[in-house]
């Protein structure tokens, strides 16, 4: 269903307007109609009322029934709590309306309100309140003298501004929380968009709003940008202040409905952990936030913060960040997501906008909260016991909408990795992919059948770069056995051995190398002209496929003569590499390991085939080296002639593996794996090489090794 003039609802577009969808009859144009016209009973001597006269009624506080976002279509008439007094009575406390009735309450948590009628077997009450309602949820037990409290009420907000290629992702997590939805209400905004943000979140109203029990919605169609910014990624003054009204509305309208608590989380965090919202509010804290990893060391905490509100480098962020230490710590400063408690003490004085009458700092929201926390006596933590989600790198103010969507699509590859992995909401159209070769004729992925998690993971990878590859089945080292081996002419080259623990050739490496050489001959059998090779353990790096794309680009603007690029390797010798002239982001390789990704070409393939390596075969990662003579062993060089592969190296590096030698994931089947000559199939961990540790002088564009200056701007804390 779309909303607009069409719609059931219609909207008038402006500062303060909005549609109002409760979540009564009045959720997405049911109208009272619709509803038992009879009083409901609720719980003996409480119950509720209807009137069929109304076109739409509306279960909120009386506080929100002039409330200028509180519009609906029609004649506007609504229902209004009204109070009625028994006699000279007087109206009941706080305190004495949550003891009524020996527990239950004619009051639960988000504001609704029943009349309390009189009952033959009960006392007169010394008072009434009349709620005109359609439907009310019922948070109590029906069951005598059981009172069975309701979850907290919250509310969720979703501010989206170009917000396009993230939406589908956070908008499927909000699905996605273990929360009854029946006591979460949705406060949504969107404005100053290029993108077709608006009507994403049109269409996932339309869909999932119902199930909510309210929804506000508030487009701002014009005008697409603010009149002083560089770009949709600069923050300017104007925009600053438009975000902390906007947060405010929410805030306000979280206390108005009688939430006890509302979540800000902007809509490129994405909340992998469908327990969130549980577990923040099991901490029992006045402001939360659960810590968000991401492909660098941001995240949505400060440590420490100056006098003057900037952000201050403390011992605590990285043992923090890391989960070298895991609870919950109180900080001075969370942005990003976040959950506030309404009913904690000092909540009530929390506030966006305006800042606080004493406030000097930097004027931006996140720095304002942070001070109106600080001034109200409000304690601020963040939780990293748990994997809640990630965030997606910010963007600088020159960049634009393009570099955000590019850091996005790594975000989701960095999850598909480390998991959870995110899931679109199905209830959102989005761009439809189009994956290509990139100007490759083939994109091989190297899988193992028995590792249907990896060639998931890659494809994936692959589907979300729009890079179309097309799976080559690995050789499975534990099928081997020397039968086999000698039908297809292996044979080990003599003397060789792992260069760290001394071991010999095991059937996981001559795997892999049968693997690789499956690829080497369909390459010349086709006349390829140049592949891209990878096997299914890729961590791709930022902008993979653009970088790559720039880098054959350049490759073939000079001229280059070359048979093999690596795109990932693991560098042996400490020396710097040659760099090659005109060609920055490409070096000349030297000794390296791994075969994880790389580029060959027609002639590269005929090379490697001519060496005939099956009949002395190593390591595929020792053999490359040895092809473009650079490998230290004179011994094992001597087998081949001649040694002419032409081999470069991207630099910075644009894929590493996915985990390392002593991560708690890592998993090798060629480190865990039978020597090449043995039948009788036991299984060897070979915990002896350093192939596959961590390099701590891999150059990772965009990795968290990489040095971080000192932040310009207060929001670019990391």
């Amino acid at each position: 269903m779309a909303f607009g003039a069409s719609g059931p609802f219609h909207h008038e577009e402006g500062p303060l307007a909005a549609k109002a969808l409760t979540g009564t009859c009045c959720k997405f144009g049911r109208h009272a109609e619709d509803q038992e016209s009879q009083p409901q009973q609720l719980f003996p001597g409480v119950r509720l009322h209807a009137e069929r006269s109304f076109e739409c009624i509306h279960s909120f506080p009386a506080s929100l029934q002039t409330h200028p976002q509180m519009r609906t279509r029609g004649s506007g008439k609504v229902a209004s709590l009204r109070s009625q007094q028994a006699g000279a009575a007087p109206a009941l406390t706080a305190e004495e309306r949550r003891t009524t009735r020996g527990g239950r309450r004619p009051r639960d948590q988000s504001g609704w309100r029943a009349e309390v009628l009189e009952d033959p077997h009960l006392p007169p009450p010394p008072w009434g309140v009349t709620a005109q309602v359609c439907e009310v949820p019922r948070p109590w037990s029906q069951a005598e003298d059981v009172v069975e409290p309701p979850l907290p009420a919250v509310v969720l907000t979703i501010l989206a501004r170009n917000a396009e290629h993230s939406l589908p992702h956070y908008l499927g997590a909000l699905e996605r929380l273990d929360y009854p939805r029946a006591r979460l209400a949705l406060w949504c905004a969107t404005d100053h968009n290029t993108d077709n943000s608006t009507q994403m979140l049109q269409e996932w109203l339309a869909a999932v709003g119902d199930d909510y029990a309210a929804v506000v919605w508030r487009p701002e169609g014009d005008p697409r940008s603010y009149p002083d910014e560089e770009g949709p990624k600069h923050w300017t003054k104007e925009r600053h202040q438009f975000l902390m009204e906007l947060k405010q509305e929410a805030l306000t309208f979280a206390r108005d409905w009688g939430a006890d608590y509302i979540l800000f989380a902007d809509t490129d965090n994405i909340l992998t952990n469908n327990q969130t919202l549980r577990l923040l509010i099991e901490q029992g804290l006045p402001v939360v936030a659960p810590m968000l990893d991401s492909q660098t060391y941001y995240s949505n905490f400060w440590c420490g913060i100056t006098p003057q509100g900037y952000y201050r480098r403390t011992a605590d962020y990285f043992p923090t960040k890391n989960r070298q230490r895991r609870g919950c710590f109180r900080v001075p400063m969370v942005h990003s997501t976040f959950l506030v408690s309404l009913r904690a003490e000092g909540a009530a004085q929390l506030a966006f906008y305006p800042p606080h009458p004493n406030y000097t700092w930097p004027f931006d929201d996140i720095i304002v909260f942070a001070y109106a926390c600080q001034a109200a006596g409000v304690t601020v933590h963040v939780c990293n016991e748990h994997r809640y989600g990630y965030m997606n790198v910010p963007v600088k103010s020159h960049q634009g909408l393009e570099d955000e969507k590019v850091n996005f699509i790594h975000l989701i590859l960095e999850a598909l990795v480390d998991g959870p992995p995110m899931q679109a909401s199905g209830h959102v159209s989005r761009p439809p992919k189009r994956p290509s070769k990139m100007g490759f004729d083939e994109v091989f992925v190297i899988s193992l059948a028995r590792r249907p998690d990896r060639r998931e993971r890659m494809l994936s990878s692959l589907w979300e770069m729009e890079i179309s590859g097309r799976v080559v089945e690995a050789v499975d080292g534990r099928t081997l056995n020397s039968s086999i081996m000698r039908n297809l002419g292996v044979d080990l080259l003599p003397g060789y051995q792992d260069p760290y623990s001394g071991r010999t050739l095991t059937k996981g490496e001559v795997g892999c190398f049968l693997s690789h050489y499956s690829i080497w001959e369909e390459v010349a059998a086709r006349g390829l002209a140049q592949v891209l090779v990878f096997e299914d353990d890729v961590r791709f790096e930022s902008n993979f496929r653009g970088r790559l794309e720039r880098l054959m680009e350049e490759v073939e603007a000079e001229k280059l003569p070359w048979d093999l690029i690596y795109l990932g390797r693991k560098q042996v010798n400490p020396e710097e590499e040659a760099a090659v002239e005109r060609l920055p982001h490409l070096v000349v390789a030297g000794y390296s390991y791994w075969t994880l990704a790389y580029v060959l070409s027609l002639a590269g393939a005929r090379k490697l085939l001519a060496s005939q390596p099956l009949r002395r075969m190593l390591p595929v990662d020792e053999f490359l080296p040895i092809m473009f003579d650079r490998h230290p062993n004179e011994q094992y060089k001597a087998h081949f002639w001649p040694r002419d592969l032409r081999a470069f190296s991207a630099r910075p590096l644009l894929a590493a593996p996915t985990h390392y030698a002593g991560d708690a994931e890592w998993l090798s089947d060629t480190e865990t794996s039978s020597p090449w000559d043995d039948d009788s199939g036991r299984i060897v961990s070979w915990s002896g090489s350093h192939k596959t540790l961590r390099d701590p002088r891999l150059d990772l564009a965009g990795s968290s090794g990489h040095s971080l200056p000192t932040p310009p701007h207060p929001r670019d804390e990391l």
